[in-house]
């Protein structure tokens, strides 16, 4: 896997572990003990490292805001580092989350255009390219702006990782709001709500492009232009096994399938059979 390198990077990748242990000296506050809450005060690579004996392998989930180094003086900190600098600065923090985070966890780690491809090549390497979960982009601004210099960037970015290359994130349990857009009128097994039976890029998944003869009109049904069924044709099946018996069977069909895939009928898939 490619790595990312820069002036005193082999200095930095042992920067770490050369980090000594700190005792964390505790200050009641007005809080209650038994939260099991802290709130650290110091240089947060001492912080990480007097957390390893007590929580390594244990956190679930990561969120950190670090500086985007958009060349800004803030009045509590500089955000105007040279780029080693800030690569300096986040990759042996980086690591010591990575040692914080459980089998089970995940990290999320806010960032702009200004790091953030930079920003995905140490994780890469420190957490694996594997564990990319997402890029998740969200608009920080909906103001009409024209004194930009170039384009005008509106979005920050969420890089998520996970400990686990299985790793998947816990759903939300479901609302009565989100319950009211389904409806069961025939007390079939489950509820259900329409929506869009078809996915893009015919092309690209001609396997899933075949016709469904309809159980009651006889009609054979095809995805719309440059579509295709969201369902594997062995789902389908099942499927449709629940309204009557049904079979896979060749209807000579190339022209109509090359039709909604967008190609010549010598370059469609050949053997994809009906339903």
């Amino acid at each position: 896997m490619p790595h990312l390198h820069w002036l005193t990077r082999e200095h930095d990748l042992k920067t770490a572990t050369a980090a000594p242990y700190r005792l964390l000296d505790e200050v009641q506050t007005h809080g209650d003990p038994a939260s099991g809450n802290m709130l650290i005060q110091g240089d947060n690579l001492d912080a990480l490292k007097a957390l390893l004996p007590y929580y390594a392998g244990r956190v679930q989930c990561i969120y950190i805001d670090p500086p985007y180094n958009t060349k800004s003086a803030f009045e509590h900190y500089d955000d105007n580092l040279e780029h080693s600098q800030w690569l300096a600065l986040m990759y042996p923090r980086l690591e010591l989350l990575h040692e914080l985070l459980s089998y089970d966890g995940s990290i999320w780690v806010s960032c702009d255009d200004n790091e953030s491809h930079y920003l995905k090549v140490i994780m890469d390497e420190i957490f694996g390219r594997k564990n990319f979960s997402a890029d998740i982009s969200w608009q920080r601004t909906y103001a009409t702006r024209n004194d930009s210099k170039g384009i005008v960037s509106e979005v920050e970015h969420l890089l998520v990782y996970s400990k686990a290359e299985d790793w998947s994130p816990n759903r939300l349990e479901r609302t009565e709001k989100m319950n009211a857009k389904y409806k069961n009128p025939d007390n079939d097994v489950m509820p259900w709500t329409s929506s869009d039976a078809f996915a893009a890029e015919a092309a690209s998944h001609q396997g899933m492009v075949y016709a469904v003869q309809h159980p009651f009109s006889g009609e054979m049904l095809y995805p719309y232009s440059g579509s295709h069924w969201r369902y594997q044709q062995d789902t389908m099946l099942e499927i449709m096994q629940g309204w009557c018996p049904y079979e896979l069977r060749d209807i000579d069909d190339a022209e109509k399938r090359a039709a909604v895939c967008g190609l010549p009928v010598e370059k469609v898939r050949q053997g994809v059979m009906a339903i």
